[in-house]
């Protein structure tokens, strides 16, 4: 019994060995050291490979990149500090009236765009934030409307103009603005002339005559505005808001 148990156990070892020998069916015997690695390869060069397969339509893309540089530049020497100072200063109640004020004044063409684009239950909230937020609300300076279960909706032309088919066209990156397109650019001008023409609160008349409340409202909007130039961490950060924006408006024509 003893013998049988040593002439198996050499057969086995004779096995194990001519294993090892062997070659794998694609030929090697030792695969892993036939692996080939690149030093070379590093972060960079990883997202460019990887943002290849985010392109968006961009054929202004060296004037694009230009105005990014002008904005990424204008915030951090301009805008935010003006808001940190704007932070600073006022109080938190008053922030949050100004807010509450010129959102209000936005639900005018949320409304507007809501109806053309036949969203008959987002219109029905949007008047009712309009009515509550307006009256109850005090010109608007509350919001009661999200406490009562009517929350914020945001509709715009560019969102119309999507609804019934028109393309977005070539990626914009605007002056201060930010990231666009073409058409949502001329919605930008249809939003804005239909407002001034409504004159809701008599406050389009009265910023003629008062750009400081432009100002204000422009001080306002980057205030409530989380995006900060630089948060990604990446060399390729134009790449990727022009993606990002592309996919939410997207989303955003397809609710």
């Amino acid at each position: 019994m003893a013998k049988r148990s040593f002439l198996l156990a050499l057969l086995l070892a004779s096995s194990l060995a001519h294993a090892e020998r062997t070659a794998d069916p694609d030929g090697f015997t030792e695969p892993l050291k036939e692996l080939k690695f690149n030093p070379g390869l590093d972060q960079r060069e990883f997202e460019r490979s990887s943002l290849d397969a985010l392109n968006v339509y961009d054929p202004l893309e060296s004037w694009n990149l230009r105005v990014y540089q002008f904005n990424y530049r204008f915030d951090e020497w301009v805008f935010l500090p003006v808001v940190h100072g704007y932070r600073y200063i006022t109080p938190g109640f008053l922030r949050s009236g100004v807010s509450n004020f010129f959102s209000n004044l936005g639900d005018v063409p949320n409304l507007l765009n809501s109806l053309l684009q036949l969203k008959g239950q987002r219109s029905m909230e949007t008047t009712g934030r309009l009515l509550l937020n307006t009256t109850l609300g005090v010109a608007g300076l509350w919001d009661p409307a999200t406490m009562m279960g009517l929350p914020k909706q945001s509709e715009d032309f560019g969102q119309t103009l999507g609804f019934y088919g028109v393309p977005a066209g070539p990626y914009l990156m605007l002056p201060i603005l930010g990231p666009s397109n073409l058409r949502d650019t001329g919605g930008l001008v249809a939003d804005f002339s239909v407002e001034s023409q409504i004159n809701f609160l008599n406050v389009a008349e009265v910023s003629g005559g008062h750009p400081e409340i432009s100002a204000l409202r422009a001080v306002d909007k980057r205030y409530t505005t989380n995006f900060r130039y630089g948060q990604t961490n990446s060399p390729f950060e134009y790449d990727k808001i022009r993606y990002v924006y592309t996919e939410a408006r997207k989303l955003q024509i397809a609710e």
